[in-house]
C-alpha cells in the first residue's frame, strides 16, 4: 500500500467510503473526470478486511477503456497485467489465479454471474461509468442485486460516475448513501463556433478546418470528437492532403490494441498528436498529453425499433452532460480549451442527459439472460430504469422464432445460444452449423463479417458471399477490393471464434446456398420474397418490405435472406443479403387454411397456403369452405365496411330505430341496443346464423335483415313493438301512412296532407299514450305548411291564416271553414 499514489482526489473520500462499504451493500460514488477513480480507488480497497480475500470485479462499458484501465492499475502497482490486475473481454482474457481486481466488460460480467450464480470468489462489484447507461450496465446491476438479495447478503456493489445523477438512482436503490469528491479539473476555456452555417457543412470539414486553427493558435495534443470510424478516415485524408505537420491518429474501439495505444500514449518523436475518437474517448480512458479538444457536437448510437424489429444507428447530437464530460478532457493535465463546432445558443437546447440505452436497444441478449437466470417477468428485478414493453415482446417473439424460448422457458438451445459471446441471431446460426466442420467455418466467417462494418462499398452489390470471398482472399494473403482495414478486423474476430470453437481457418470457394441457409437460421423474421416478377421490392416474413439497388445482381433472386436492412418508415433498404433455395424453407414452413374476402370479385375465396410468416411459399385452391370460416370472414367483412355493405336500407334504419325509440323512452324496460356500434361488436351473435350459406356479394344483398333483427326481441317484445310503436298508423281519410322515428328517440315524425286529418281533434299519441306524434301538416301538393305537436291548437289558432292562403293556391280541393266537422279527403273534392 505504501507504493501506492496518494494524490488523487478521490482519497479524500476513501475512509467514508470504506466505513459505507463496510455498513452498506450498495454504495454510489460521485467523482469528475481525473479524480482517480477508475485507476487508483480499486488499489486502496483490494485489501479491506471485509473483502475476505475475495476479489473485486470492475465493470467497464467499453472494451478499450477496460482494457486501458486494467493496464494503468497493474502499472500503478509495478505488476504484469494478469496478476493482481487483471481484464476479461469478448475474446480476450488476461488473469491468473492470483488476480484480485478484474476489469470485465460485455456481457462478461453476466456470463460470470450464470456460471457461479453465488460469485463465491467476488467480494465487490464496481459499476464504473454508470452514467452512460449501456445495456449491459443496467442489466448486470439487475442481476447482481439479486444475487446479493437471495444468495450473498455479504456481497458489496459500488456504482461510479462523473456525471451521475446519484439521488435519483439512490431512490431507486433503498436510498444507497451517496458520497461525493472533487475532481483535479483544471479550467477549460470552452469556445463556441460564430459559424451559422455549420448545419449545411459536412462534420470532418469543419473538424480538419478546427483542427488546423487550433495546432497554430495552442500548444498541446488535440483530441478531436467525431460520430464515427468512416467521419474519422474522412477527416484523416483532409488533413493529410493539407500536412498540417502533426501525427494524426484514429482512436475507436475496432481498432487493434496496439493502435490504440499508440493514440492513448505521448509520441515517440515527441511531436504534437491529434487524436480523432469516436465518444469511446469520453469516459475513464486517459489520453496523455491532452490539452486542446474539438468536438463536433455529435455521436452515434444504436436504436432498435420495435415496430420493425430492426437496429439502426443514428447520429444525434450530445446531450449536455456529454459535452461537459469531453470539454472536460482539456482539463486532466493543465488549464486547456474546447472548441465547440455550435454556437452558445445551440448549447442552451442540448438535452441535459442521455438517455438510458435500455430504452433503445434490441432487448433479445437481455431477454435471454433472463430467461437463462429462470426469470419470466423482468419486473421481478430492480432496474434503474424499467425495459421497455414492446422491446422486450419483440424480443420474446424472435427468441421462440430461434427455440431458444418454449412457452417462454429457456431450452437448452437457448442455453447453448447464451454461452456464446454474440447476439442470439448469430449464436443460433453457428450452433446451426457445429455438427459439419466444413459449414461451422462457413458459418464463422459470415459472424465475423456481420458482426463488422461491410468491407465493400455498395457498388458491389449486397452479396454476402462476395464479403466471405473477399475475406478468404485476405486471409490467402491475395490482392483485394475491399478495404483492408475492416477485413483485418473482421479476420481477427473470425480467428477468436475459431479458437473458441476449435475449428480451422477456411480458403475454399464459398458455397453461397449454404450462405443463404445459414443466414435463414439467423434472421428467420427476414426471409424475403420479391414482390414481383421483375423489380427490386422485397416482402419480408415479418411484413415489412425493403428493396435492393436497381442494378444490384442480387435482383435476379426470387428468394433471399436479408441479414442488414435499415428501419426508416416505408420501405426499407437492404444492404446485406444472400440468395435462398425456396426448397431450404419447407423446414420452416406451416400451412394454413386462408379464407378470405376478395374485393376485386365480390365474394369469398379459399386457399391452402404453405407460409413463412407473411411469404407464401405454395398455394392451392381450398375445395370446400367451412360454414364457420365463411361467417368468420364475413362478419369481419361487415365490422370493416359497416352495415351498408349488407343493403342496410330505410327498412331496417326504421326498425332500429322503432327499437331504440322504445328503448330510450322506457328505460326500465329491457329493449336490446341496436345502435350501429353495438351491432357491428355483436355482428356473430345476431347475423351470424345468416351467413353461414353466404359467399358473395349478391348473397349479402339478400339478406332477410327484418328477420335477423327482430329476432333479438321476444315473442312478446315483437308484438309490443308493432302495438307501442307502430310502423304506420290510420289517419281519419282512412289512408295508412308511415311514421318516421329516430335513433334518438324524438318524438316521431308523420307527414301527412292536410285534408286528410280533417275531423281529428287531439294529436295522436303512441307508447300507451306517452309519446306525442309530430305532425308534418303538407299541403296539397306535399308541401309542409305547418309542423305541431298540439293540432287542437292549431284547428283553433293557426288553420284560418292556412286556409286563406291554401284556398287562393289550390281551389279545386275543399277548404271547410270548420275543419272538426268536415269530412278528411284524399284528393280533390267532388
Amino acid at each position: 500500500m505504501n507504493n501506492l499514489p496518494m494524490s488523487y482526489p478521490v482519497l479524500e473520500v476513501i475512509r467514508e467510503l470504506k466505513v459505507a462499504l463496510h455498513t452498506h451493500p450498495v454504495i454510489i460514488l460521485q467523482a469528475p473526470p481525473g479524480a482517480g477513480k477508475s485507476t487508483v480507488l480499486p488499489l486502496h480497497i483490494v485489501d479491506e478486511p471485509w473483502l475476505a480475500g475475495r476479489k473485486i470485479l470492475m465493470l467497464e462499458p467499453r472494451r478499450l477503456a477496460a482494457r486501458a484501465v486494467a493496464f494503468r492499475m497493474a502499472a500503478l502497482r509495478g505488476e504484469e497485467i494478469g496478476g493482481t490486475v487483471g481484464y476479461a473481454v469478448r475474446f480476450e482474457s488476461k488473469v491468473s489465479a492470483s488476480t484480485r481486481i478484474q476489469v470485465v466488460t460485455e456481457g462478461v460480467l453476466n456470463r460470470m454471474i450464470h456460471t457461479d450464480n453465488a460469485l463465491e470468489d467476488t467480494g465487490l462489484i464496481i459499476f464504473d461509468e454508470f452514467h452512460e447507461r449501456s445495456l449491459h450496465s443496467d442489466l448486470a446491476l439487475a442481476l447482481s442485486l439479486q444475487v446479493r438479495q437471495i444468495l450473498r447478503p455479504d456481497l458489496k456493489i459500488l456504482i461510479m460516475s462523473a456525471t451521475l445523477d446519484g439521488d435519483a438512482i439512490s431512490q431507486r436503490l433503498n436510498n444507497a448513501p451517496v458520497i461525493s469528491s472533487s475532481g483535479k479539473q483544471f479550467p477549460v476555456t470552452v469556445n463556441y463556433s460564430d459559424n451559422k452555417d455549420q448545419s449545411k457543412t459536412n462534420v470532418s470539414v469543419q473538424a480538419a478546418a478546427a483542427i488546423q486553427k487550433a495546432v497554430r493558435g495552442q500548444a498541446g495534443d488535440v483530441l478531436v470528437f467525431l460520430p464515427g470510424a468512416g467521419e474519422i478516415r474522412r477527416t484523416m485524408q483532409i488533413l493529410e492532403e493539407d500536412d498540417p505537420g502533426v501525427v494524426v491518429l484514429p482512436l475507436y474501439g475496432d481498432l487493434s490494441f496496439a493502435d490504440q495505444q499508440k493514440a492513448i500514449l505521448p509520441d515517440d518523436q515527441g511531436l504534437t498528436k491529434v487524436v480523432l475518437a469516436t465518444s469511446i474517448a469520453e469516459t475513464s480512458l486517459t489520453i496523455e498529453g491532452i490539452s486542446i479538444v474539438i468536438d463536433c457536437g455529435y455521436s452515434r448510437v444504436p436504436k432498435f425499433d420495435p415496430r420493425s424489429g430492426l437496429t439502426k444507428l443514428e447520429t444525434v447530437r450530445v446531450t449536455g452532460d456529454s459535452a461537459d464530460q469531453r470539454a472536460g478532457r482539456a482539463g486532466r493535465l493543465g488549464p486547456g480549451i474546447c472548441y465547440r463546432l455550435w454556437s452558445k445558443q445551440e448549447h442552451q437546447f442540448l438535452i441535459p442527459n442521455r438517455r438510458p440505452e435500455i430504452l433503445d436497444a434490441d432487448l433479445s441478449t437481455l431477454v435471454l439472460e433472463l430467461a437463462l437466470w429462470g426469470v419470466r417477468n423482468s419486473e421481478e428485478l430492480t432496474w434503474i430504469t424499467l425495459p421497455p414493453a414492446g422491446a422486450l415482446s419483440q424480443a420474446k417473439e424472435l427468441l421462440h422464432q430461434l427455440d431458444a424460448l418454449r412457452n417462454g422457458v429457456i431450452t437448452e438451445r437457448g442455453k447453448a445460444m447464451a454461452r456464446l459471446p454474440t447476439h442470439p441471431r448469430i449464436a443460433h446460426m453457428l450452433i446451426e452449423a457445429s455438427a459439419d466442420p466444413e459449414l461451422l467455418e462457413l458459418a464463422i466467417d459470415c459472424a465475423a463479417l456481420l458482426e463488422e462494418r461491410d468491407p465493400l462499398p455498395l457498388r458491389y452489390g449486397v452479396d454476402l458471399s462476395l464479403r466471405i470471398e473477399e475475406l478468404r482472399k485476405f486471409r490467402r494473403k491475395e490482392p483485394v477490393v475491399g478495404d483492408r482495414h475492416i477485413l483485418e478486423r473482421v479476420e481477427r474476430i473470425a480467428r477468436n471464434w475459431r479458437k473458441l470453437l476449435r475449428v480451422s481457418a477456411a480458403s475454399r470457394a464459398v458455397n453461397h446456398n449454404q450462405v443463404g441457409t445459414l443466414l435463414m437460421a439467423a434472421y428467420p423474421d427476414r426471409i424475403a420474397q420479391r414482390t414481383e416478377k421483375h423489380g427490386e421490392r422485397y416482402k419480408l416474413a415479418g411484413g415489412r418490405v425493403a428493396r435492393l439497388l436497381p442494378d444490384d445482381p442480387m435482383v435476379r433472386e426470387r428468394w433471399i435472406v436479408a441479414a442488414d436492412v435499415d428501419a426508416r418508415e416505408g420501405e426499407g433498404r437492404i444492404f446485406m443479403a444472400a440468395p435462398l433455395d425456396p426448397d431450404d424453407l419447407l423446414p420452416l414452413a406451416t400451412q394454413e387454411e386462408i379464407v378470405r374476402w376478395d374485393e376485386q370479385y365480390g365474394r369469398i375465396t379459399g386457399a391452402i397456403e404453405n407460409r413463412v410468416g407473411a411469404l407464401i411459399l405454395e398455394q392451392r385452391p381450398l375445395q370446400k369452405i367451412s360454414r364457420e370460416s365463411r361467417r368468420q370472414v364475413l362478419c369481419r367483412l361487415i365490422r370493416e365496411k359497416g352495415l351498408k355493405v349488407i343493403g342496410w336500407s330505410e327498412t331496417e334504419e326504421s326498425l332500429q330505430a322503432r327499437i331504440l325509440s322504445l328503448r330510450i323512452w322506457n328505460k326500465d324496460e329491457e329493449w336490446p341496443d341496436v345502435t350501429d356500434v353495438r351491432l357491428l361488436e355483436t355482428v356473430e351473435d345476431w347475423l351470424g346464423p345468416y351467413l353461414e350459406q353466404a359467399g358473395s356479394r349478391a348473397d349479402l344483398l339478400k339478406l332477410d335483415l327484418p328477420a335477423a333483427l327482430t329476432a333479438l326481441l321476444s315473442r312478446e317484445a315483437q308484438r309490443l313493438l308493432q302495438e307501442l310503436a307502430p310502423s304506420k298508423i290510420r289517419v281519419p281519410s282512412g289512408s295508412e301512412l308511415r311514421l318516421r322515428y329516430s335513433v334518438e328517440g324524438q318524438m316521431p315524425v308523420l307527414e301527412v296532407r292536410l285534408q286528410e286529418v280533417f275531423g281529428w281533434r287531439d294529436t295522436p299519441r303512441i307508447n300507451n299514450g306517452k309519446t306525442p306524434v309530430l305532425l308534418h301538416l303538407l299541403s296539397p301538393g306535399y308541401r309542409a305548411v305547418q309542423v305541431t305537436g298540439d293540432l287542437q291548437s292549431f284547428w283553433s289558432t293557426g288553420y284560418a291564416e292556412v286556409r286563406k292562403e291554401l284556398r287562393r293556391r289550390y281551389p279545386k280541393h275543399a277548404w271547410p271553414e270548420d275543419p272538426l266537422t268536415a269530412k278528411a279527403v284524399r284528393g280533390v273534392r267532388r
